[in-house]
């Protein structure tokens, strides 16, 4: 169900330039210097931002970036920013169908893709942010150790997105199809995630990586 829209939204946003940056692309290459963090990680379809912001809580050394392109839920999740007053957290309220725009090449470490829409008619499959046209987008940003934590409820997504990855070379370094099986104190939990948990329906997960990383023994 889609949120109606919040006639308080784009005044808020506008309000807390400190956090919401209108304007992605002049900030190109100068991510990490604005946050004071080494590691950048993105979510991409950051809903209500209940994973951004917990997240940002858990790692604060790093510097961590929510994008939601539907305004209004932007601001809801803008909204909860603000009440924390975390200094490594800034968002995007635009599609980010132009996020190689907004990025420099090798820029982000980490890419976060939490409950997508799986857009399940095959015509508009093209629109999944698990797409090759995605993938090559993410390719040019992340850095030469970059990985993408994708996680959704959705087989169909979760089996189209495996297949996607595999055919433009990335590589796999985890899944799991019941991901919440255990306790994962290193992943926060979204308002979508809750909500699948709650109806005992399975959490699948994977990161793939740009190269394959080294094995520690």
């Amino acid at each position: 169900m889609r949120m109606r829209k919040k006639q308080w939204a784009e005044p808020f946003l506008k309000e807390h330039r400190e956090i919401v940056i209108e304007n992605p692309n002049e900030m190109k290459g100068q991510w990490r210097h604005k946050l004071n963090c080494e590691s950048l990680h993105v979510e991409i379809g950051s809903g209500k931002g209940d994973y951004w912001c917990k997240m940002a809580d858990i790692f604060e050394q790093d510097g961590w970036i929510g994008i939601e392109k539907n305004r209004s839920v932007a601001a809801v999740a803008v909204k909860k920013a603000v009440s924390l007053e975390n200094k490594n957290m800034l968002f995007i309220a635009l599609d980010a169908q132009n996020i190689d725009q907004w990025f420099d090449e090798e820029e982000v470490n980490v890419l976060h893709l939490n409950f997508s829409d799986p857009w399940p008619k095959k015509g508009n499959h093209k629109r999944r942010l698990s797409h090759s046209n995605f993938l090559k987008k993410y390719e040019k940003i992340l850095s030469k150790d970059g990985t993408i934590v994708m996680k959704t409820d959705n087989k169909d997504l979760f089996e189209f997105s495996l297949v996607e990855f595999s055919k433009n070379n990335w590589f796999m370094q985890d899944i799991s199809v019941d991901f919440r099986r255990n306790i994962h104190d290193e992943d926060a939990i979204s308002e979508y995630e809750a909500k699948f948990m709650a109806l005992n329906q399975p959490i699948y997960r994977v990161i793939f990586s740009k190269k394959q990383l080294e094995v520690r023994e």
